[in-house]
């Protein structure tokens, strides 16, 4: 695995969404020297991502700042808390408390879009008789949702291959919150349709993060991937020793 004088930046993509989510930070983070690792998340369960996250970065020699996007978010609250993350950024993210779930962040404010959008559908589950069920995006309202300052071309591609995130995942209360020991970054997109930026806001103020806001749809990186880049340079610096 990469290992480097400056940390390895693992990138953890959101759900709906796959790492090429990242298509546009990924070649401005290796043309300034860093090594990255982007790998696919399940999309499965909170514990379960978390879980596998959580290796990929066991395996990295050195120091890592874990870089979250939506629903991984989520995800590197709880895998953060790996010796060797030294900082966290979150991106229109979910900044969870330990013990606390999506569906009850989400909760305490009003819906976005999303909510009407969404379509759920039954999948199989290895050894069980009762299925699991998928969630994801008409892909008629995803452009809308998602990516209104994307490419059209590009977010027509990318509503029509969607990683769904398993509901199960909406349930699950984060076991850990590295926030609490771990340095951490927050972009709040205050265009978001997808995540009420109110929930970005109040995860991100809860924790005491430094926080940047940014007029973007959901999908930052690829709309601002300088400003996700400058924020991602800002956690190495401030972190590294």
């Amino acid at each position: 695995m990469p290992s480097s004088d400056k940390p390895t930046i693992v990138l953890v993509h959101g759900a709906f969404a796959d790492a090429a989510s990242y298509a546009q930070v990924i070649p401005r983070l290796i043309a300034r020297g860093f090594d990255v690792v982007a790998p696919a998340v399940p999309n499965r369960s909170l514990i379960g991502d978390a879980a596998y996250v959580a290796s990929v970065v066991r395996q990295i020699r050195g120091a890592v700042v874990l870089v979250g996007h939506s629903y991984g978010g989520a995800v590197i609250t709880v895998a953060g808390t790996e010796d060797n993350v030294k900082g966290l950024v979150y991106l229109a993210g979910y900044a969870l408390e330990k013990g606390e779930s999506l569906g009850e962040l989400q909760g305490r404010f009003p819906d976005s879009d999303l909510a009407a959008a969404l379509v759920y559908t039954p999948f199989p589950v290895e050894g069980s008789d009762t299925p699991g069920t998928d969630v994801s995006v008409r892909t008629d309202r995803f452009p809308d949702i998602f990516a209104a300052d994307v490419d059209p071309r590009l977010a027509a591609v990318l509503a029509v291959s969607q990683r769904p995130l398993a509901a199960q995942a909406f349930a699950e209360a984060a076991p850990a919150a590295a926030w609490k020991t771990k340095p951490s970054w927050g972009l709040v997109a205050s265009s978001d349709h997808t995540i009420n930026p109110d929930v970005e806001r109040y995860g991100y103020q809860r924790a005491g993060m430094t926080t940047v806001e940014v007029d973007s749809s959901h999908l930052v990186m690829l709309a601002h991937p300088d400003r996700v880049v400058d924020l991602i340079e800002e956690a190495v610096r401030a972190t590294s020793d």
